[in-house]
């Protein structure tokens, strides 16, 4: 196979995409990506560089610069750069910017997953594989609160609850690229499934669609 095989994986936070993309991504020997990353990078770009988060033509330059083998989860996964990330994420010129750096890193032998919100419908649609990965906004919310809570620190559940709400609202109903299923998609939901069950499930998807591709 010359050509990438491409595994696109969307669905909302906390809904267990990230895991089974890193799991799927070992499996097969494909490069991953999170592009939510790209969206933190560019955040974080501007932060150090103490530049207005409103600013879209700053936001693009900064998106344009963002370098894809870098990204480091442990550092981007800070809270405030999330918060950052969501205000420029609603910005076309950035979503732009990052969609293309998306692709071209798509195109990667022999094959790439790319997990986040708008892959299936907008960064890759002819993709062969498309996942849709999602669970109840209670259940993330609890895996997000153990999350926290497992690794030392402090939470209050019904304030991530409402955190994870707003979060779908402002996905789902954006003007640019909102986060929906495509509609080829496989919907796998998590909420009563265990990442090992969810793990055979996109196995045996993914396994169908390279044995049509051979």
């Amino acid at each position: 196979m010359t050509d990438s095989f491409i595994i696109a994986i969307d669905g909302p936070a906390a809904a267990g995409k990230g895991t089974l993309s890193r799991g799927i991504a070992e499996q097969y020997g494909f490069h991953h990506l999170d592009t939510g990353l790209t969206y933190r990078a560019t955040a974080k770009a501007l932060i150090d560089a103490g530049l207005p988060l409103d600013d879209e033509t700053v936001a693009e330059k900064m998106a344009r610069e963002v370098e894809l083998a870098g990204l480091d989860r442990n550092i981007l996964s800070r809270h405030e750069i999330g918060e950052a990330a969501s205000k420029i994420a609603v910005m076309p010129a950035v979503r732009r910017a990052l969609v293309e750096a998306q692709r071209r890193f798509s195109k990667k032998v022999p094959g790439t997953v790319l997990d986040g919100r708008d892959i299936g419908t907008v960064v890759c649609p002819a993709a062969p594989v498309k996942l849709y990965v999602t669970a109840s906004p209670e259940v993330r919310a609890r895996r997000r609160y153990d999350e926290i809570i497992g690794k030392g620190g402090t939470a209050d559940f019904d304030a991530i609850f409402e955190d994870v709400k707003r979060r779908d609202d402002r996905d789902m109903n954006r003007a640019d690229s909102p986060m929906k299923p495509a509609v080829d998609a496989h919907l796998l939901d998590t909420s009563e499934m265990s990442i090992e069950a969810a793990f055979q499930a996109a196995q045996s998807i993914i396994d169908a669609a390279l044995s049509r591709n051979a």
